[in-house]
């Protein structure tokens, strides 16, 4: 396993719009090792989900350099980089991206199957009783709360294993208990997976958790805690 399971080098992104050169995210760097928490907060507009794109290889940077499960970023191509996350990298977003055709077991075995297991449904089953939904397995998403939409898009998050997973604003669209509930399992999971975590949130609370704590504004590292 590498020293650091993400690494980014003076990292910039900007883009081209009516006014000019706009940047987005300028001369950020940072470090994570593997079960190590890392909070990104900042206020909306600061580049916090740019920064999340860019560090999970959904985006690239204009500057810098991004190593990510010990693969430099910037000499794959797309289709390099989605293997590279596959089987590495995990996702939960504010919003669940649940397909709603289809049960909780059946979202969960959805990422195993693609990454060609040989026992999906066993362990999407598992998964889910881990979080506490056992007995939710035949559900569709619209029959499920947020709190345990939410957890299903975790149990899909770590069945495949990562070593890292990126959170924007897991807990967003939950009431208090819920996110309290999300917060406790994330960390519980990515404590005994040894997972590394990268959470974006507004929350102050679920930051001071954290290992670490990045705070941009407007593109910039404004503040760092280690």
């Amino acid at each position: 396993m590498e020293k650091f399971v993400l690494e980014a080098n003076n990292v910039s992104r900007r883009v081209e719009g009516p006014a000019g050169t706009l940047t987005i995210l300028n001369d950020v760097s940072l470090k994570v090792v593997p079960g190590e928490a890392l909070a990104v907060t900042g206020p909306s507009g600061s580049g916090k989900s740019t920064l999340i794109a860019l560090l999970a290889g959904l985006d690239q940077p204009s500057e810098g350099e991004i190593i990510l499960a010990g693969s430099d970023l910037g000499v794959l191509d797309e289709d390099g980089r989605a293997r590279l996350r596959a089987g590495r990298v995990g996702f939960v977003f504010q919003s669940f991206y649940l397909v709603d055709t289809l049960t909780a077991l059946e979202n969960v075995m959805l990422p195993l199957e693609l990454a060609g297991d040989d026992a999906p449904r066993d362990k999407a089953a598992d998964w889910l009783d881990r979080v506490g939904l056992s007995d939710r397995c035949d559900h569709y998403p619209k029959q499920l709360s947020g709190g345990e939409q939410q957890r299903v898009a975790i149990s899909r998050a770590f069945a495949i294993e990562p070593q890292i997973l990126f959170a924007d604003e897991p807990t967003g669209n939950l009431d208090d208990a819920a996110s309290d509930q999300v917060a406790e399992l994330l960390f519980s999971l990515c404590s005994t997976r040894q997972a590394a975590l990268v959470l974006v949130t507004h929350d102050m609370a679920l930051a001071q958790r954290c290992d670490q704590h990045l705070r941009l504004e407007k593109g910039r590292v404004s503040g760092a805690r280690q």
